[in-house]
């Protein structure tokens, strides 16, 4: 990993040295998600590099990786019916992980999901444990608060305490809900919502003094176009006491919000709140779109300028994405599951992986050549983290959802300008609706598609700069 910088950045870090000279930059995160190795091993999986069998971690470790993320779940008891019965990411399988970590060199982002089983924007199910306190508030947060300082205790216990720690995982909706409240569709109550986090929150900062650690603490938004919406709601309503923000972002389920979208929206970060540091704590290419098993794979689609997929166009995608996140002023680029290859175990879906095509390996579990994983060892330049992003002026406009005639209403203050598109997005980011580009007038009527009942975002976008945004909440 070299980074070149300019005769600005070093004055304004105050470093008395040529400006010709190339620093590290020791903050950088050069992140991999290897919550599924231990697993992929106990499975048969061997990792090979060159031909020669090693240690994942230590493949990672080689190639300047820098950060391990790991998942936990509170108590995965599904795994019982898998395979083996092994039960992973819980926290005894998250110890094996740390101490694998560890062992080479590289730091650890522990995440926790609070749930037993996957989390994201559509399933943030409190744990079995915790179902029957699930509405009392003040038992539900003792609880979380427990199990969270509990499990740091547990790995400071063993000298294997991570250094940073998220609190919940693509969290663009309240947590610790029941399943009947999950599927009733989306719901944030920002006044229990923003009590559980604190509650977290303190659990991990009480744990920091009574153990004089320091722990990185960040929240996770899944999608750059609507972050900003939930990081401004969490700070409205309380929740301030966080060191860095956290974003998924993948073409695949994000487009089209491109790459100069997603640095915008991390210098804005910057700019609003300059206490905080932000990441892009998932992203993903593939390599191929050929499969090694037959689990169906979650990502199909490729950028244009980045196509057809190959192991080359996964290593520039990650390159020109961390070049955009440096001189925008974000801290660390992660990548979701890089070795989860093919294997004879079955997931809850099918049979081997969902995401062999996008690793940094072959179908024989060899290295890939040119491709992601020598990423972190690209060439990067930025000129320096203080100046302000360059914004498009924004557009002043209001909305009014009318649901009867399942229209939208836009009313501008005065007719756009030839070329605004506008673009429905879901609460997790992805893209619903696009409509033709608007121009000349001062109200538009935008047909929906048939939507559930939920938050969404109305995105406007002019020459390849967003101009505009608003929520919008459908109620019938």
């Amino acid at each position: 990993m070299r980074f070149a910088f300019g005769c600005t950045l070093l004055i304004f870090l105050g470093l008395l040295t040529s400006c010709t000279e190339e620093l590290p930059a020791q903050a950088f995160f050069f992140g991999a998600d290897l919550s599924y190795v231990n697993e992929l091993e106990d499975c048969g999986v061997v990792y090979r590099e060159t031909g020669v069998e090693k240690d994942p971690y230590a493949i990672f470790a080689d190639h300047d990786f820098n950060l391990v993320r790991l998942r936990l779940w509170h108590t995965p008891s599904w795994y019982d019916a898998l395979n083996s019965g092994q039960r992973y990411s819980d926290l005894v399988d998250v110890a094996r992980s740390i101490e694998r970590a560890h062992a080479v060199g590289m730091q650890v982002l522990l995440n926790f999901q609070l749930s037993d089983n996957w989390a994201d924007p559509s399933k943030q199910i409190v744990p079995a444990a915790w179902e029957s306190v699930v509405d009392d508030q003040q038992l539900l947060g003792d609880s979380l608060y427990q199990y969270i300082y509990g499990s740091l205790n547990y790995l400071h216990e063993q000298d294997l305490l991570p250094a940073l720690v998220q609190i919940g995982n693509e969290t663009n909706r309240g947590i610790l809900l029941t399943q009947a409240q999950n599927d009733a569709g989306w719901v944030l109550d920002w006044e229990r919502n923003s009590y559980l986090f604190n509650r977290a929150i303190s659990a991990v900062r009480d744990f920091e003094a009574a153990t004089n650690s320091v722990i990185e603490l960040g929240l996770h938004i899944a999608g750059p176009a609507n972050a900003a919406y939930f990081v401004d709601e969490f700070i409205a309503n309380g929740v301030t006491d966080f060191d860095w923000i956290g974003l998924s972002y993948y073409w695949a389920w994000h487009q089209p919000t491109t790459i100069a979208e997603t640095g915008d929206v991390i210098a804005q970060f910057r700019a609003d709140y300059p206490d905080k540091d932000v990441i892009i704590l998932e992203t993903g290419y593939i390599w191929t779109l050929e499969a090694n098993d037959s689990a169906n794979n979650i990502i199909s689609e490729t950028h244009p300028d980045y196509a057809p997929p190959s192991p080359e166009a996964q290593y520039h995608w990650l390159v020109d994405l961390t070049q955009e996140v440096l001189e925008s002023g974000g801290r660390g680029v992660l990548y979701w599951e890089p070795a989860w290859v093919s294997s004879a175990c079955f997931t809850q879906w099918g049979q081997g992986s969902h995401q062999e095509h996008a690793t940094f390996f072959d179908f024989t579990n060899q290295v890939l050549s040119s491709s992601g994983l020598e990423w972190p060892q690209a060439e990067f330049t930025t000129a320096t983290f203080s100046s302000p992003p360059w914004q498009a002026p924004q557009l002043a406009f209001s909305t009014f959802y009318d649901p009867g005639a399942q229209q939208l209403q836009l009313d501008f203050d005065q007719p756009l300008e030839e070329g605004v598109s506008v673009q429905l997005v879901h609460l997790d980011g992805a893209l619903l609706q696009q409509w033709e580009p608007l121009s000349g007038q001062v109200s538009y009527r935008l047909n929906l598609p048939d939507l559930p009942n939920a938050l969404y975002f109305l995105v406007l976008e002019q020459r390849g700069r967003w101009v505009g945004k608003s929520a919008v909440v459908v109620q019938r």
